[in-house]
């Protein structure tokens, strides 16, 4: 390959001048104004007089940032905002130049007059002293766009040329960004899950009684956790979620609203890769959008107004982990990204597709879910997941339930606080009482009052396993008659079911070995 010859001003012998000052005198100067455009806000933002500017006051994602230039040399702090406004003209986020530049921190004046004195015959043992010493991704990438910059004035014997040379032989340090995926620490575990589930379940179902709905800033976060949870959208895409894009009907026939939700594609470097991703909300939570689309409203909120109360995608994920780690009581997960990976993975070992997944997931490229597949469970490890066979998934739940009761206390109950029912056509009676009360409940007998708190289950062991096996033959029938979809709600609700009546039993065994 011919490589175009360009302007080399310091040969790689050259004694040591002031090469960064050289160099800016053969490159143009800066414009008077750096404009720049933040998604979140919709707006433009300027920077005025970048050259003697001596910090750039960015706003992104509607979070204030400040780069400081001050503690660098003027010739350097001049190179570091050629570079910030090479970044913008290569379609980076502002965030993601802001970053690098931050990172500039960890490269002394000495180390970026390294950078630009070599030519490409003299980067390599550059790059490796850099590689050395373990700096942050971002400072890395900061020394890979000064060396582009070069290449895009043909500066030190660089040019375009060298592009795929720069990206594919300066090595960038070893780093697996799925090793949480990898080893399973950024998931949550099933009971954790059916925590949130609950939440959502009681927030949603408090709406219906005047005297216990949640205040704005708890239906609020509600929701915010709602649009992780069950969506896996990133905070970025939660809070730039406006009142034209949530679209409500009522004309089901059972009195439960409609919700569909309308979140743009993050992310995506390329805008013709960007589409809307529209989303349907559990019918059960759907009440939680209808109030808040009503507080909003009576707010005055419409159009291109945030839906969410929040000013920033960093105040969004703050609150959805602050609400998350509350409710499983736990300091070291409950993320939005948590949430994210959680959906992936339940959604790939239910078996979807790796279009299916890239398409719930805002992927533009399907390769990029393909760590969810590799971390999966096969099919005969769900079934027995479900079956609650599986020595990985015994424990799936810790029981919540409000206490055991006796025989003769459940003999005393009223018949209406007796549970009783026959899910998927087997009758069962005499589990247990429910402090509600079986007509206060929404939900299905049987099925959704293990685990529930409001839950009396019968102090009897042998009464569970009969209820057990009964709910084994059940998924043994789904799965023989080709009807094991463990994407489908009933699927999912025995699995869930049996792992909270195993829950149960293995509280009865541990009273009995005290």
């Amino acid at each position: 390959m011919r490589v175009p010859r360009s302007l080399n001003l310091f040969p790689e012998t050259s004694p040591a001048v002031d090469v960064i000052a050289q160099v800016l005198t053969a490159m143009p100067a800066l414009p008077p104004v750096i404009r720049y455009y933040d998604e979140f806000d919709d707006t433009q933002h300027s920077i005025r007089d970048p050259a003697t500017t001596a910090i750039f006051e960015l706003v992104f994602n509607g979070r204030p940032v400040k780069v400081d230039f001050t503690s660098h040399e003027k010739s350097h702090a001049l190179l570091l905002k050629h570079v910030f406004l090479f970044l913008l003209g290569q379609d980076l986020t502002v965030s993601t130049a802001a970053n690098y530049l931050i990172a500039a921190a960890h490269l002394s004046r000495e180390d970026v007059a390294d950078i630009v004195r070599a030519s490409p015959l003299g980067i390599a043992p550059v790059w490796a002293r850099l590689r050395a010493r373990e700096m942050p991704l971002s400072a890395y990438m900061l020394a890979k766009a000064l060396l582009r910059l070069l290449c895009r004035h043909r500066l030190q014997g660089w040019s375009d040329a060298y592009s795929s040379y720069i990206t594919n032989t300066l090595p960038l340090p070893a780093r697996d960004a799925y090793a949480g995926v990898r080893s399973g620490d950024v998931f949550l575990s099933a009971d954790e899950e059916a925590i949130i589930v609950r939440h959502l379940d009681e927030t949603a179902a408090a709406l219906t009684s005047p005297a216990s709905v949640p205040v704005f800033e708890e239906l609020n976060d509600a929701g915010m956790l709602l649009c992780a949870y069950q969506f896996a959208m990133r905070p970025i895409q939660i809070a730039m979620l406006n009142m034209r894009n949530v679209r409500i009907w009522h004309e089901a026939a059972d009195g439960l609203p409609t919700v569909h939700l309308t979140f743009h594609m993050a992310k995506q470097r390329s805008d013709s890769k960007r589409r809307p991703l529209t989303r349907r909300v559990k019918r059960e939570w759907a009440p939680l959008f209808v109030a808040l689309n009503t507080w909003r409203q009576a707010d005055g909120a419409a159009g291109s107004a945030r839906f969410f109360n929040v000013q920033s995608n960093y105040e969004a994920g703050a609150r959805i982990a602050a609400l998350v780690r509350k409710l499983i009581g736990s300091d070291d997960l409950g993320t939005a990204t948590d949430l994210r990976h959680t959906a992936a993975q339940r959604l790939v070992d239910a078996g979807a597709s790796h279009e299916e997944l890239a398409e719930f997931m805002g992927h533009s490229n399907i390769q990029t879910g393909l760590v969810y597949y590799a971390t999966s469970a096969t099919h005969a490890e769900r079934v027995n997941r479900a079956l609650g066979a599986s020595d990985i998934y015994r424990r799936v739940a810790r029981i919540a339930h409000d206490r055991f009761i006796s025989q003769e206390e459940l003999a005393h109950l009223k018949g209406e606080q007796q549970i009783a029912g026959v899910p998927h056509g087997i009758p069962i009676a005499g589990i247990g009482g429910c402090a509600s009360g079986q007509p206060a409940c929404p939900y299905n007998p049987i099925t959704s009052c293990y685990g529930c708190r409001k839950f009396m289950p019968l102090h009897d062991k042998v009464m569970h396993e009969r209820v057990l096996d009964d709910m084994r033959g059940v998924v043994l029938f789904f799965e023989r008659s080709s009807r094991g979809d463990v994407r489908s709600p009933a699927y999912l609700q025995l699995q869930r079911t049996i792992a909270e009546i195993q829950a149960v039993i293995e509280e009865l065994e541990s009273e009995d070995r005290q």
